[in-house]
C-alpha cells in the first residue's frame, strides 16, 4: 500500500520488483489504483545510467487522489485516462451513437441490443462531435488482493456494467513485476445467456527521460493507419490508408524519429513475429528502449498519441478501431470488436520489457 493514499475508495496498492537484475533497465515498483478500475497511477524504472525515473506521466497519488475524487472533469471518469496508465474495457477508443434524451448520454446498438453509454468526450470545436470514450470500468472499484509484494489481482463481476452493456461479463485483472519487465493480464468471460461483444485497451503515458522529444524514436511495423477527421474530433472517415513511404511508417529495424509530427493516430494491420505484436519507444539521449508487446491475437490495433509539444509517447494496444460500430466504415470492414459467446473467455496479455539501446 501507499501511505495510506486512498483513490476511489481505495488504497493505492504499491508493487516491488522481487527478481529484477542487479544491473540495467529495469522495472522496480508499480502503483496500482483498485479504485479506478484497476489503472497504473506510475512506475518507476533504472535507466542505463542507475538512475532511477519514473516510467509515467503521473501526478503524485496524493495529487492524483485530488484530481480523481470528484469535480464535473471527471465525468465518466475522464480524468482516468488524462495520465498513467487506465484500463479501457468493454471497448477502447470511440463510440458514436444518436443524442438520448439525457444530454449526457448517447444511443446506439451492440450485439443486436440497444444501449446507452456516456457521452463523456468529444471536439472541442464548435459544433463538433460529442461521443462515448475509453470504456465503463474508468471510475470503478474493482475487490482486489495483493497476492505478493511483485503482484495484484482484481476481481470484477461486471455484469452489464449498470445496464449499459449486452451479456453478463466476469473480468480478472493481474498486474506483476516480473524479472525486470512490467506485465498486465486481462482475462475475461461471458456468463451470460447471449452472445456479447468485448472490446480491451490500456492508455500509458510513458515518459521520453531525456525530456527531448524531437530525437525520441518509434518502432511500430502496422500496414496501416486509420484516416481521421480532423485532430479535434478524430473520429474515423472509414479509409484504411497504407503507412508505406509516408511519415506514418514506422517499420524500419529502428523505427523512426517522431520529429515534429504530430500524432494521435489507430495503426492496424499489425505484422506478428512469433504470434506477437510490439511496438518500440526509443530514447538516445537517455540510451532507454522500451517495448510494449502483446501475444492476444484480439490486439487488431495500437493508438499513439504523441503531441510534439509534450515529452510522452501513449502507445495503446486494443481490440477495436476508433468508432467500431460506425456507418463510416465500409461492410465487412473489422473493427476488432471481439464476439464472445456465452461461457466463453479470451486473455488481453501485456508485457513492457526495457532495454539499453544497441542492446535490444
Amino acid at each position: 500500500m501507499s501511505a495510506g493514499v486512498t483513490i476511489g475508495g481505495a488504497p493505492v496498492v504499491t508493487l516491488t520488483a522481487q527478481d529484477a537484475p542487479a544491473e540495467g533497465p529495469a522495472f522496480l515498483e508499480a502503483q496500482v489504483l483498485p479504485g479506478r478500475g484497476m489503472m497504473l497511477l506510475q512506475a518507476k524504472l533504472r535507466l542505463p545510467s542507475g538512475e532511477v525515473v519514473h516510467a509515467l506521466q503521473a501526478p503524485a497519488p496524493e495529487e492524483a487522489a485530488r484530481q480523481l475524487d470528484g469535480g464535473p472533469e471527471d465525468f465518466a471518469g475522464n480524468r482516468s485516462f488524462s495520465f498513467g496508465g487506465a484500463l479501457l474495457i468493454p471497448y477502447a477508443n470511440r463510440i458514436c451513437g444518436r443524442p438520448a434524451p439525457d444530454a449526457r448520454e448517447i444511443e446506439t446498438t451492440v450485439a443486436g441490443q440497444a444501449v446507452r453509454l456516456p457521452r463523456n468526450w468529444g471536439g472541442r470545436a464548435p459544433g463538433a462531435a460529442q461521443y462515448a470514450m475509453h470504456g465503463l470500468i474508468l471510475d470503478t472499484r474493482v475487490p482486489f488482493e495483493q497476492t505478493a509484494p511483485e503482484a495484484v489481482t482484481g476481481r470484477l463481476a461486471a455484469g452489464t456494467f449498470g445496464d449499459r452493456w449486452p451479456g453478463d461479463l466476469e473480468l480478472t485483472f493481474t498486474w506483476r513485476l516480473s524479472g525486470g519487465a512490467l506485465r498486465l493480464l486481462i482475462q475475461a468471460q461471458n456468463r451470460g445467456e447471449s452472445a456479447t461483444d468485448l472490446g480491451v485497451g490500456w492508455h500509458p503515458y510513458f515518459v521520453l527521460p531525456s525530456g527531448k522529444r524531437t530525437q525520441a524514436r518509434l518502432r511500430l511495423a502496422a500496414a496501416a493507419r486509420a484516416e481521421v477527421d480532423n485532430y479535434d474530433e478524430v473520429l474515423p472517415t472509414g479509409r484504411l490508408l497504407a503507412v508505406a513511404g509516408t511519415p506514418y511508417d514506422f517499420g524500419a529495424p529502428d523505427g523512426a524519429a517522431l520529429g515534429e509530427l504530430y500524432l494521435d493516430d489507430c495503426f492496424t494491420e499489425l505484422a506478428r513475429e512469433n504470434g506477437v505484436a510490439a511496438a518500440e519507444i526509443r530514447d538516445p539521449s537517455s540510451g532507454l528502449g522500451l517495448r510494449i508487446a502483446t501475444p492476444s491475437a484480439h490486439v487488431k490495433a495500437m493508438q499513439v498519441y504523441a503531441p510534439p509539444d509534450q515529452a510522452f509517447v501513449a502507445v495503446e494496444p486494443q481490440f477495436n478501431l476508433a468508432d467500431p460500430y460506425g456507418p463510416e466504415w465500409p461492410a465487412g470492414t473489422d473493427t476488432g470488436m471481439a464476439r464472445l459467446q456465452p461461457g466463453a473467455s479470451l486473455a488481453y496479455d501485456i508485457s513492457v520489457e526495457l532495454f539499453a539501446l544497441g542492446n535490444p
